[in-house]
């Protein structure tokens, strides 16, 4: 497990602002966040690269603040790979075992025993700059595992590889995180990587943690405009209340032209709103109902009629602009936008469940 407490560092005009996080052992986790948001120099601060300028951080209950990296128990895997060129890939697998002055046999073992389970060892005899990006990953990777650490940094490691590569690279990094069962920290700002190995996730911005949770919660329940902004969420609306039910449910809001119905979580319901008073709430857009025609009868739906206006092929699902009383994105399947340019009708029929409207905390 690794925790960290109000983790302060400054250099130049940048600042990592009291950072506070834990990962428990096992658990694959995830630093999301725009380039430039410090998540980089969050993970050199871990390992020890960096010195903090206040706040604490603890591996297994044993606190490492004021600690070497290499007395840490981190293996850390740098966004370049930090690869020795003039090394064979055996002697930089090595290369951390025969610094601790491991037996020479120790650390033949050890070198065979994880080229083997990252599936390299017909690379021993090789020299890295004849590698490819993937196969330096793996590399750099069992470089950092042999050591055995207890923790797992992992800085951009698939960005340089290209798409077929990277999603191969994340499987094997998921299998090999599960059989050590290493607690890992994992930097990225692409949300497909992210998909492919969290269990937890995080999205820091300009040194602040924006929030923290499942991927789930942090694509459904945004804590921020700028949160639902970077989980790709195209529909924000800030809209007036009109008035608001019994513990924030049957709660009626105006955007744009048209009335709509929302349901607070628990989470928000102490947050009471007058009428005339403003929120901000987000849906996603794969929970925009597009329907064919002018016409659909739901109990309790917030139903409109728009027009599609604009669609494009994104392999998984369409992405569709509808424009009407509110501009709205949808993604719906292929076969639904079939039915749709099928009917030869203008309008479509746009349906916002309430409980897929989630209201921003003020």
């Amino acid at each position: 497990m690794i925790r960290t407490e109000e983790i302060f560092f400054r250099i130049g005009t940048f600042q990592l602002q009291r950072l506070s996080i834990e990962i428990a052992t096992g658990q694959y986790f995830v630093l999301l966040g725009p380039p430039g948001s410090g998540k980089s120099i969050f993970l050199e601060c871990l390992c020890g690269l960096k010195k903090v300028d206040s706040g604490r951080i603890y591996i297994d209950g044993r606190e490492v603040t004021a600690l070497e990296p290499r007395a840490r128990d981190i293996g850390y895997v740098p966004q370049d790979y930090a690869l020795f060129p003039h090394l064979s890939v055996e002697q930089n697998i090595a290369f951390g075992l025969r610094v601790r002055n491991h037996r020479r046999k120790d650390v033949t073992a050890g070198v065979t025993e994880i080229a083997d389970l990252l599936g390299i060892r017909h690379l021993l005899s090789r020299r890295v700059d004849g590698l490819s990006g993937g196969e330096k990953q793996r590399v750099a990777l069992a470089r950092a595992l042999v050591l055995q650490p207890k923790v797992l940094l992992l800085d951009e490691p698939v960005s340089a590889l290209d798409e077929v590569t990277r999603q191969d690279i994340c499987v094997q990094l998921l299998r090999i995180q599960r059989h050590l069962n290493l607690a890992t920290i994992h930097v990225s700002h692409n949300l497909e990587e992210a998909f492919s190995v969290a269990d937890r996730a995080a999205i820091l911005h300009r040194g602040i943690l924006q929030q923290v949770g499942s991927l789930d919660e942090l694509l459904r329940k945004p804590n921020s405009e700028f949160v639902a902004h970077f989980m790709r969420c195209e529909n924000i609306f800030c809209a007036e209340v009109i008035s608001q039910g019994d513990k924030g449910s049957g709660t009626q809001v105006k955007v744009g032209d048209i009335q709509l119905q929302v349901s607070s979580s628990r989470r928000f319901a102490s947050q009471k709103r007058s009428r005339g008073g403003k929120l901000t709430f987000t849906i996603r857009p794969e929970d925009v109902l597009v329907c064919p025609g002018s016409q659909f009868d739901e109990k309790g739906g917030n139903a409109f009629v728009a027009k599609l206006v604009r669609s494009r092929d994104c392999g998984g699902y369409v992405r569709v602009e509808l424009v009407g009383p509110v501009n709205l994105v949808a993604h719906i399947t292929a076969g639904r936008f079939a039915e749709l340019q099928g009917k030869h009708q203008p309008d479509v029929t746009v349906v916002l469940r309430p409980e897929n409207i989630h209201i921003l905390p003020k």
